[in-house]
């Protein structure tokens, strides 16, 4: 199956989770054997041998994609939470969304200084929740090598704003104009 026919597993849900947003629902990608294994394939094989020791997905579509990819990299998974749902000492990072202002945290002991890590998620929109979460693991002092994303909201310019402050290279499987 050719990356291009991923889009066919993306449905849009308008006005949601609120007026104006169209919602792009990534279930029928993964709750499809082929579309699931696609993706995660391909977004995998696509970091293949950039030495990547971590995998970092925000919550929680990210935990959904990210940690099957740091499968395949045979590399650890570090989930960026919301406030309140870790337990030890954390690092917190706030940013602004499409359709509002939301914050994520991650463990402080999570990644070293000599890990090299992987931002993946399923959608990059406005670049907001991948810059928190690459500025996490810069945080922790860890070598953010590139971002990884099934879908990109094109039209929104989130390469532009995510090279402001990670030149990084952006690899998305499905571009929506």
């Amino acid at each position: 199956m050719p990356t291009n026919d991923l889009a066919r597993y993306i449905v849009d849900i308008p006005d949601y989770p609120e007026p104006g947003v169209i919602f792009k629902d990534i279930t029928p990608l993964l709750a499809s054997a082929d579309g699931l294994a696609l993706a995660v394939d391909q977004m995998a094989e696509h970091f293949a041998g950039a030495g990547i020791t971590k995998v970092m997905g925000a919550e929680a579509r990210g935990f959904l994609v990210g940690s099957p990819v740091a499968y395949r990299l045979k590399a650890g998974f570090v989930p960026a939470r919301k406030p309140g749902k870790l337990p030890r000492a954390v690092y917190s990072e706030s940013y602004s969304l499409e359709y509002g202002t939301s914050e994520l945290q991650v463990h402080q002991d999570a990644l070293t200084t000599s890990d090299r890590v992987l931002i993946v998620d399923d959608l990059v929109a406005t670049g907001g929740t991948a810059i928190a979460t690459a500025r996490l693991a810069r945080q922790a002092s860890a070598t953010v090598v590139g971002f990884s994303f099934i879908l990109e909201l094109s039209y929104l310019n989130p390469r532009k704003t995510i090279a402001e402050d990670f030149p990084q290279e952006v690899f998305s499987l499905v571009h929506v104009s």
